[in-house]
């Protein structure tokens, strides 16, 4: 009978509340070694992940524009956040744009705000996200995904740090840190004319690279057990311990979705596992492309 990897140490299992207060302990003081007080919970003990905190540490403190590269699901959300809150700006807003998620045609005015009247249905004034996060920071997530056409004036607003709304004549300063994000690779995006290169050299001032998931196969059983204690309490089920089979086949597994997919493959094994021992397959798990609403990766 395979040995079951338990939080649950020898306690009963009627108590499976204090299972999870053992282990969170442990989660906890790794999340506080590698990113310090009041950072964001980010898992896992291994070289690549020290490294990558390593380079959050020396760059927080400073102001420069960060360029965060890595696949997706690799956590590029969470090292963002975590420099922001290492920095001076910390008590300043944290300001998200995700340049995918909204239509072109939208995105200036998301960025940059519009007066009233600058285009049909402009009925308001619209503050901007540049504006939102003065004396704070903005992550642009997958700014890879901007379109040519607003990168001259992205780049003249981290430049001179001034801009005008949508619309509007008036000059706005603005006081903001830049950190942005991308899984594409911006350098032959330059080379191919898709990304322009005064912009990329004023993004990359200090580069991160993340490390897939199947790069830092050591922090696999932190975050399984991470995810399965967070979806167990959440469920109210007492799921108190991961089957050393199932966790080996997490390990041997590439997860092209990287520590996205394997939190959500853990979500669907919660539901579900019906005793108090985390099982499940590997035959069928999530794709990369699949996304939990309700956490980071």
């Amino acid at each position: 009978m395979p040995v079951d990897t338990s939080w649950a140490a020898e306690a009963p299992a009627i108590i499976h509340n204090a299972f999870f207060e053992i282990e969170a302990a442990t989660s906890a003081k790794v999340a506080h070694d590698n990113s310090g007080s009041g950072l964001p919970r980010i898992i896992g003990n291994s070289a690549a992940l020290q490294r990558v905190l390593s380079l959050v540490r020396v760059v927080a403190p400073t102001d420069s524009t960060v360029l965060i590269q890595g696949e997706t699901g690799t956590g590029k959300e969470l090292i963002a956040e975590a420099i922001h809150k290492g920095s001076d700006r910390s008590s300043g807003p944290f300001v998200k744009v995700n340049c995918a998620a909204i239509p072109a045609g939208l995105l200036e005015s998301e960025l940059f705000g519009h007066e009233r009247g600058a285009y049909t249905g402009a009925f308001a004034r619209s503050i901007g996200r540049f504006e939102r996060a003065n004396k704070g920071t903005l992550f642009l997530d997958e700014i890879g995904d901007l379109p040519l056409e607003l990168q001259p004036k992205l780049l003249r607003v981290m430049q001179e740090r001034q801009f005008e709304r949508l619309g509007g004549a008036a000059t706005i300063r603005t006081d903001v840190r830049v950190i942005c994000a991308t899984h594409r690779n911006l350098t032959e995006m330059v080379e191919e004319r898709e990304f322009r290169a005064d912009l990329f050299y004023r993004l990359s001032v200090f580069p991160i690279e993340l490390p897939p998931l199947r790069e830092r196969l050591e922090d696999i059983r932190l975050l399984a057990q991470h995810f399965a204690r967070d979806y167990a309490d959440r469920m109210q089920k007492p799921i108190g311990a991961i089957a050393e089979e199932f966790m080996a086949a997490l390990e041997r597994h590439s997860w092209p979705g990287n520590v996205r997919e394997l939190q959500n493959f853990i979500e669907r094994s919660v539901i579900l596992t019906t005793g108090a021992v985390l099982n499940g397959s590997l035959r069928n798990p999530p794709t990369q492309d699949t996304k939990s609403r309700r956490g980071r990766s």
